[in-house]
């Protein structure tokens, strides 16, 4: 089979399916793994798919933005873990920006209380305020489906801090490209926060690398990353470009 073809069995699997295993994409081409390997290699290189551990993944759509309730529901376990760490992080008298990622909220049991927060995460005050944590609430739009507070007033009021640490939530994380987001209102807001900031970590389970959402957050370079696992191949992309921190539990 000429690779043209097998190129495009492989992704018309994938849009039957969210996955395949590499087993599969072998019966379905006919073809040996280290062919199909390398038609993965090539069309993850094309910006078609991702790769992962036994097979490929479709790639999430570029203004796809799942709402808050539906992420806090997502890989929860893996959250917890890569937020515990981050929760460690944290010392007595530190003044850290909390973005409005539903594995940063995750984070808020893990914090000392003696520290000043400020976020845009409508979700986190409660929390928040029941650790007896001093908050500050940015202000702007909120909006609907992330709980964030973005726009001019969200800007202008963040710009009025600076922090030892902000911990931030992406859509996608990409070797290339860098931290994206869907909304570039968000974006910005996650954007300026980095900026403010004496040290920037990026929260992020596995299934965010690779992905390039819409808008553009940062480079690389621009935060540390702490994930709960990393297969090999993907961990060399970034290890050159960042510091990352593969949490295992």
């Amino acid at each position: 089979m000429l690779e043209p073809e097998r190129h495009q069995i492989i992704l018309e699997a994938l849009k039957i399916k969210n996955s395949v295993t590499l087993q599969e994409l072998v019966k379905l081409t006919n073809s040996s793994e280290s062919t199909i390997r390398r038609d993965l290699i090539q069309l993850e290189q094309e910006k078609f798919l991702k790769r992962v551990h036994g097979g490929a993944q479709r790639l999430q759509g570029k203004l796809q933005e799942p709402s808050m309730i539906e992420k806090s529901s997502k890989n929860l376990q893996e959250k917890r873990q890569i937020s515990k760490y981050a929760g460690g992080l944290v010392e007595e008298g530190d003044c850290i920006y909390l973005d409005a990622g539903s594995t940063v909220f995750e984070m808020i049991p893990y914090l000392p209380t003696n520290i000043v927060v400020v976020t845009n995460g409508l979700m986190h005050a409660n929390e928040l305020l029941e650790k007896n944590i001093k908050t500050y609430l940015i202000g702007g739009y909120a909006k609907p489906t992330t709980k964030a507070f973005i726009g001019r007033g969200a800007l202008e009021s963040l710009g009025h801090y600076r922090f030892d640490k902000c911990f931030m939530g992406v859509n996608g994380i990409h070797h290339q490209f860098g931290y994206t987001t869907p909304d570039p209102e968000e974006a910005m807001v996650k954007q300026l926060a980095i900026s403010l900031t004496r040290e920037a970590y990026v929260l992020a389970d596995e299934t965010k690398f690779s992905e390039i959402s819409f808008a553009k957050i940062a480079d690389l370079n621009e935060a540390s990353i702490i994930t709960n696992k990393l297969d090999p191949d993907t961990k060399e992309q970034f290890i050159s470009k960042t510091n990352i921190k593969v949490v295992i539990s």
